[in-house]
């Protein structure tokens, strides 16, 4: 049995969450999405204008990690290594060493704040890129290992130059921060009279022992081949988008899954897990809602079964139906022989009517030129009695062609149900994930939710519509069975559509 966190953490990292989002207004998803990274031991960088409440963010997360050692800093561009990395050692230097103090700054910091994050030169962020990705600050000749847990970086614009860019994919949750909604803002006015924020209950920080808890049973949490399906399918949609994602972005953005299902005491993966993704593979808000509406239409569905391709599955069919429904054809006598009017005609004027009705056996033309032959042969040598069809009618079908069109529908019904069963799991399970989720948006929940409904909708009304197909299969006009015999009952080729799987 996969080993899980107990529930105990799972229920005191719940109670942590709602304890670090209090008094913050619609800061839910920006809060806990950095203490979900901070638990994966990665970086967030928080985009937005000043005055939005990211420092706050920042102290709030310290908080939550038992006898974390805190790091804030403003850079600009006038900012020396000395305010982040610690003064150099006069002593050391004294004995030709180049080394620093850094007890009480960054490379000593389990939790930091970086506010104006690309505003330091390339040799400070240079230095930064090993720290945050590695652990480590090179000081004098050696390298010193670093406890820090998570950074939370701070910028109103992202950069474009190379050292930026490399830094900023240091940090792999990306969370726009918008000032608050005009729905949100007497709530706003509001936290201007309530107590300066402390956790409190101290007993809810994290200690050492509960991280390497939740990262031995992060590494138990199983991945489904479905979730894998999804991910490569994603990655392939931002390729075609040009949109690059490194391979090291998505071994930490699964690592980032993993613990997420595990602070919640899951064994596996969801697709609904997967709405964490747009932060991690986007770099910025626009970009990050086109990943999420790429995900709300394809998570919980099959493609095969996507309406509009279910659409023309059934079209095919109906299709047919309304061909056969028109088709015309010759009458046919007790006997299963052609019905003719009396005749003297000579054979070969017989064998060329024969020859022009099997070319038109279908149409209406052939009973016209029946008649036109005969008008064309004068009384005196026989032209009134000559053959003639007595009329065209409606085709008729044997039970074989019926058979055989009824149960081509029955399949494709069969294989509608079978997915709308599915659909109805998926919808059971989303409505789980609401109810219990730690660090899902709701609103984006929400919105796969009304997805999957408009989904099982149209499922619903084209099967709907298939059932009114096989009717129309099932009273196509039918020969009587001793005609059927005599002409023959042949089972048609199916009809051909696009194949389900």
């Amino acid at each position: 049995m996969n080993p899980l966190i107990s529930p105990l953490l799972s229920d005191r990292l719940r109670a942590l969450a709602g304890q670090l989002e209090c008094g913050l207004v619609e800061r839910r998803v920006v809060v806990r999405r950095c203490l979900l990274t901070a638990l994966a031991g990665e970086h967030t960088l928080l985009i937005g204008p000043p005055g939005t409440a990211k420092s706050e963010l920042a102290r709030r997360l310290r908080a939550a990690f038992r006898d974390a050692r805190y790091f804030e800093r403003l850079l600009t561009r006038f900012t020396v290594p000395e305010e982040l990395f610690g003064p150099l050692s006069i002593r050391a230097l004294e004995e030709d060493r180049y080394e620093r103090h850094t007890a009480g700054f960054l490379p000593d910091a389990s939790i930091a704040f970086i506010d104006e994050v690309f505003k330091a030169n390339s040799a400070i962020l240079n230095a930064l890129l090993t720290l945050l990705n590695e652990r480590e600050f090179d000081n004098g000749a050696g390298r010193q290992h670093c406890p820090l847990v998570s950074v939370i970086g701070a910028t109103n614009d992202v950069p474009e130059d190379e050292v930026g860019e490399a830094f900023f994919d240091r940090f792999l949750t990306r969370l726009p921060v918008a000032p608050v909604s005009a729905e949100g803002f007497a709530a706003l006015l509001d936290t201007g009279c309530t107590d300066p924020w402390s956790l409190a209950d101290d007993a809810l920080a994290l200690a050492d022992t509960d991280l390497a808890a939740l990262a031995a049973a992060a590494r138990q949490v199983a991945l489904p081949a479905g979730v894998v399906a999804v991910l490569s399918a994603l990655r392939t949609h931002l390729a075609t988008e040009g949109g690059y994602v490194s391979d090291r972005r998505w071994v930490k953005t699964l690592w980032l899954l993993r613990v997420a299902v595990a602070s919640e005491s899951r064994t596996a993966v969801c697709v609904w897990d997967l709405l964490l993704l747009p932060a991690c593979v986007a770099p910025d808000a626009a970009r990050q809602a086109a990943v999420a509406d790429w995900l709300t239409t394809h998570l919980g569905v099959r493609g095969a079964y996507a309406p509009t391709r279910l659409a023309r599955v059934v079209q095919a069919f109906e299709a047919q139906l309304e061909a056969e429904q028109k088709a015309n054809d010759l009458d046919y006598d007790e006997a299963g022989r052609l019905r003719f009017s009396a005749s003297d005609v000579s054979a070969g004027m017989a064998d060329e009517f024969v020859t022009d009705v099997a070319t038109d056996v279908a149409t209406e033309r052939a009973a016209n030129r029946a008649t036109d032959l005969a008008e064309k042969i004068g009384d005196a040598k026989g032209g009134a009695g000559a053959l003639r069809m007595s009329y065209s009618r409606q085709r008729r079908y044997g039970p074989a062609h019926i058979g055989a069109r009824t149960a081509q529908i029955d399949d494709l019904l069969g294989r509608i149900a079978g997915y709308r069963a599915e659909l109805d799991a998926e919808c059971a399970s989303l409505a789980a994930c609401r109810r219990d989720t730690l660090w899902l948006d709701d609103s984006q929940l929400a919105q796969v939710e009304r997805h999957l409904a408009v989904t099982a909708s149209a499922i619903a009304d084209l099967a709907a519509r298939a059932r009114d197909a096989r009717r129309g299969f099932e009273n196509l006009p039918r020969l009587p069975a001793d005609v059927a015999n005599a002409v023959g009952d042949a089972v048609p080729e199916p009809v051909l559509h696009e194949p389900l799987t």
